[in-house]
This record gives structure tokens, sequence and C-alpha cells, in this order.
């Protein structure tokens, strides 16, 4: 055979096999190649899949050649006992961006093949690193990362056509996938971590560009101070936001997450003296919000401190009369309440307001609280 013979034959045998092993697909006569996604908090869920139908086989898809019960050597491939592929054609790769749990097991971060050993009434969810195989036909136990059991459900009340996954019951840590096919249902419940996975998703952001805007350094720290986390390098950040030289503001709002701070980590005396310049810098209603603040929190001497400061030095504006009204009904002083109330009521920005203190001048009236 001379070198043209021996060419030719090398590339028919790399065409034949190419064709083999990448099908030719038409649409609406193949399978539906898909992607769905969810973010839960700051973790991003990615999964593609290949959806097969349903096809008549109603009752024949389970514990069948289709789907079979556990691991079954599909004598190709590795030819190995190998499990469902969860799926068609490719193998289904399911993305997590941060570390969660599956079912209540923790999975790191990163993207995995998925396959599901299915028995009759519970089932093992398989995650596997190799996420290039073709479905199980090269599936390798060695490779998998983490088996999480399920109990799946049966006899759903409407046939699922297209195997897909769906998304339901999310919470702000949570949410459930579930593998429907047919008329079963496989659920799939991830969990994060929404504080660590918060808080280093600021980190991240904090280490580019935004690290040096006060607005996002005082809203770092703030999260931080809600959250009881990362106080010690929350107060850098906050240290940061109300720097001058930094182009840093020393406005209420940042003074108040830095006394906030400086509280949760024991100084006292340093947190008080905060806020008392944080008191100073304050805005009409960013002074009332504090004192209802303290009110909520059944410090009634501090209230009256904060409302009276806001009344005498922004006697005619709204809301310095309604706060002095809402301190002396907690303190049982209504009559004092009452006149406050009245002078309240021609202040009203709204209408819904002005329904609220007539009702409040009412009650008071008859010497009941609001």
């Amino acid at each position: 055979m001379n070198l043209r013979s021996r060419t030719l034959l090398l590339l028919a045998t790399v065409i034949t096999a190419q064709t083999y092993s990448q099908a030719l697909r038409i649409p609406q006569t193949t399978n539906i190649t898909n992607t769905t996604g969810r973010r839960v908090g700051v973790t991003d869920i990615l999964i593609n899949y290949n959806s097969p139908g349903v096809k008549g086989r109603e009752g024949k898809i389970y514990g069948t050649d289709i789907v079979p019960y556990g691991y079954t050597v599909l004598g190709f491939g590795s030819n190995v006992s190998s499990p469902w592929r969860a799926g068609a054609d490719e193998c289904t790769v399911i993305h997590f961006s941060t570390d969660v749990t599956i079912n209540g097991k923790k999975l790191n971060a990163g993207s995995y093949a998925f396959f599901v050993a299915v028995y009759e009434d519970s089932s093992i969810l398989i995650f596997n690193k190799n996420t290039a195989a073709w479905g199980s036909y090269f599936y390798r136990k060695e490779s998998d990362v983490l088996h999480v059991p399920t109990v799946q459900k049966k006899n759903q009340p409407t046939l699922q056509e297209r195997l897909a996954y769906n998304f339901s019951n999310q919470t702000d840590s949570s949410v459930l996938i579930t593998l429907d096919w047919e008329r079963w249902s496989f659920p799939i419940l991830v969990q994060v971590d929404l504080k660590a996975t918060v808080l280093e998703d600021i980190r991240r952001q904090m280490s580019g560009a935004i690290g040096f805007d006060p607005v996002s350094l005082e809203a770092a720290a703030q999260w931080c101070a809600d959250n009881d986390v990362n106080y010690e390098e929350a107060l850098n950040w906050i240290n940061s936001a109300t720097n001058p030289q930094l182009g840093g503001r020393n406005t209420f709002a940042a003074l108040s997450t830095k006394s906030t701070l400086l509280k949760k980590l024991g100084r006292e005396k340093e947190a008080t003296d905060m806020m008392n310049a944080a008191v100073e810098n304050a805005t009409v209603t960013e002074l009332h919000g504090y004192g209802r603040r303290l009110l909520s929190e059944k410090k009634l001497p501090e209230a009256l401190a904060v409302f009276q400061k806001n009344y005498d030095k922004h006697k005619t504006a709204w809301p310095t009369n309604a706060g002095m009204m809402r301190i002396y009904s907690a303190m049982g002083d209504y009559k004092k309440a009452l006149q406050f109330a009245k002078a309240a009521l021609p202040q009203s920005p709204d209408e819904q307001t002005k329904k609220f203190l007539e009702a409040a001048i009412k009650n008071l009236s008859e010497g009941k609280p609001l």
C-alpha cells in the first residue's frame, strides 16, 4: 500500500470514529440541551443537562434498561458498574460557586458530574470530579466526591414528559432542586452558610476598586455589625470610610456604625463618645429614628434625651413633636403625650400619618397608650 492509500485509510478511520462518537443531532429528533440556575445569597448554582422524553414509555422508565436500578455494566467505555447519568447524552454537570451542603452533607465549591444510583424506594445522589465524560459510560467510582441519600417521590399527579431540574422553596440560605421525570421526583436540598459566603464575597469585593469607596466601606462595616461577625476588619473599614484624608464623611450613619463596632469589641467609653459625635451630626429624621430604636430597646431615659434634643434643635420640623408624643406615652404621661400629639397633627407629611395621629389623639384623650 502506497503512502497516498495509507493516508486515505487513516483519514477514513478518523472520520468513522468521529461519526460514532459525535452522532448527528437534529432538532425535534434528539434530547433537549438545557441550562438552568439559581442564586442563593451570593452562591451561584448552574446545571447543564440533556433532557430525554418519556415518549409513551410511562411506567417503563425506572427499573428497566432506560434507568436501571443501582449500578449496571453498560458494556462500553470503562465497562464497570455505573449509576444513571441523571439526564441523557453527556454528563449532567452541576456547578456551585461556593461551598454548600447537599441534603445536609458538605460539598466544596466546584463543578461536578451528577449521577443517581436509583432504587425502588430511596436513591443515592452522586457527585463526581470527571465532568468531561459521556454520561455514565466512563464512570469511575474513585472520582466520586460525595454520596448523599435521598427519598424520591413516586406517582406524582402530573406527568413530566421531558426530564427537568426545577427550583422551589427558596429561602435566604437554601433552595430545593428536584430532578423530575415521568412521575418520579428526586429532591436535592442545597443549603449555604449565608454569613460565611457573604462575608467572603464582601472581602473579595473590598479588595478591588470599591475598597477605596467610603460608601462601600461603610456598607461593608454596617453589614458586619448587623450580622455580628468580623468586628476588627469591619472597624478598619469604617475607620477608612470616616477618614477625611481618604475622602470619608463623618455622617450620623457612619459614626453610629463605628460606635456599634466599638461597643461589640468591648470598648464602651470609645463607643459612647463616638455615638455622642454621631448625634451631633444627625439630621432631624436620623435623630428621630435613633430615638425610636432606643425606645424599642426599652431604653426610656436615653430615648427621652434624644427626642428632647431633636425637639429643641428642630422644634418646627416633622417629626419632633411626634417623637415627644411617643416617649411620653411610653413613660405613661398621657397628658404630655396628648399635647405633643396635637402639635404634631398639622405637621403630618401624608394622609396615612394624619390618620395615625388622629387615632393617637383619641387614645391619649381616653388615657390609653399609643
